[in-house]
């Protein structure tokens, strides 16, 4: 049985701190996937799931408020951890995230809060069967 990597969605709108962040995850050995405004994000959660998500709050089109809102409105969507990276100020708790963190934020604490948080949502996740 061959395991797969788990899968990041990276939802964040400024090019060069994705692709950063894509780069990073992939090299850590993760299966980073990428979106760069909140419609596109949604697009993708549709398509497949992804074990956890990297949202930045500061989104074009819908914004990632909106975003988080859909994940925890939809059933199969609402166990994925997501990890809020965001430059906005302010305190973010009425989210209902794993982590918030606050912009900017290394490659290094990207990679220590989403390995938490997979382990933590694959403990609680039940089992397919």
């Amino acid at each position: 049985m061959v395991l797969r990597a788990s899968r990041i969605l990276i939802v964040e709108d400024d090019v060069d701190l994705r692709r950063m962040f894509k780069q990073a995850l992939t090299l850590a050995g993760y299966d980073a996937i990428e979106a760069g405004d909140g419609m596109e994000a949604l697009r993708i959660l549709d398509a497949q799931l992804p074990d956890a998500i990297v949202l930045d709050l500061g989104l074009p089109v819908v914004n990632g408020y909106v975003v988080r809102q859909e994940i925890a409105a939809q059933a199969h969507l609402r166990q994925i951890p997501v990890v809020v990276v965001t430059g906005l100020p302010g305190e973010h708790t009425s989210l209902d995230v794993v982590c918030v963190l606050q912009k900017p934020v290394s490659t290094e604490r990207l990679i220590q809060t989403l390995q938490s948080c997979i382990a933590a949502g694959s403990s609680s996740r039940p089992t397919p069967g």
